[in-house]
């Protein structure tokens, strides 16, 4: 019955689609760094958005450069660095004030961090690629198994990848889910990492194309990618979040209990601990 109850939430989900559930609890947050008496004033900024983040719209700004003029050819010209420097920040609008410059635009919030080498960077829910920096407000997975990357991505691009597309399709799903089920205790925090090496069956069609890992280890088999679950008889994308979701509420956590957690079989048949032993 508690998957069943999920599943019903998981249904809410798929119809209010993507972008609603994924709006940010805004707020209005003033961070006046002030040169020769402009306040510079960023406006709208979510929770998550740490200092670092912050000091890279002022550096880009001219915060720091003593030259800074309240007037209209100031607030273009700021307006196009941030633009071009600062991929965070998409859709930058810079408006005169009385006291200075007001910067807002939409943030955008990684959902992913790829590691090539030694350089990491993250991408957001549309593939957009942004530059590391730590944040440790948010859950944010780490994609495994990617195809050949044959270089960086340029910030603020979307990184065109299939595979990494895959990745990214469930963790916006699992974000969706923590958003309306357990805001209180998200389950994204609990993942470590997720696996695409098979992504296609391009290693082998028996096993599953995509698994994710918890922080202890614990194997997490979600199967198919998004929508492709009729062509391998896999129980459908809804019933295996409700499935995740069934669990982590009845036993409280993806850590210690199980050696794997079996999503893709249908609903039937609900995912039970395996003994590690």
């Amino acid at each position: 019955m508690g998957v069943l109850k999920v599943l019903c939430v998981v249904c809410v989900v798929t119809g209010a689609g993507v972008g609603i559930l994924f709006l940010d609890k805004y707020v209005r947050r003033t961070a006046p760094a002030r040169q020769e008496g402009i306040v510079i004033e960023l406006a709208g900024v979510p929770a998550w958005v740490n200092d670092q983040l912050k000091d890279k719209v002022y550096t880009a700004a001219g915060v720091d450069s003593g030259r800074l003029k309240l007037d209209e050819n100031t607030a273009i010209a700021v307006q196009q660095n941030i633009a071009a420097s600062v991929a965070w920040l998409d859709d930058v609008r810079v408006q005169m004030t009385h006291e200075g410059l007001r910067i807002a635009g939409q943030w955008r919030k990684p959902v992913a961090l790829v590691k090539f080498g030694p350089r990491k960077f993250y991408v957001d829910a549309r593939q957009v690629a942004l530059d590391f920096v730590p944040i440790q407000s948010l859950p944010i997975v780490e994609v495994k198994g990617l195809s050949q990357i044959t270089g960086m991505p340029q910030m603020g691009e979307v990184w065109q990848r299939d595979d990494l597309a895959a990745a990214v399709g469930i963790l916006v799903r699992l974000g969706q889910m923590d958003e309306l089920v357990t805001p209180d205790k998200p389950l994204l925090n609990e993942i470590d990492s997720i696996d695409v090496s098979n992504f296609n069956g391009k290693k082998s069609a028996r096993l599953p194309h995509i698994v994710f890992y918890s922080k202890d280890g614990t194997e997490i088999i979600w199967g198919a990618e998004i929508g492709n679950w009729a062509q391998h008889l896999e129980a459908t994308d809804e019933e295996k979040l409700a499935k995740l979701y069934g669990y982590y509420k009845e036993y409280g956590s993806l850590q210690g209990g199980a050696k794997y957690i079996n999503l893709r079989d249908p609903l039937d048949r609900i995912p039970l601990p395996v003994d590690k032993y």
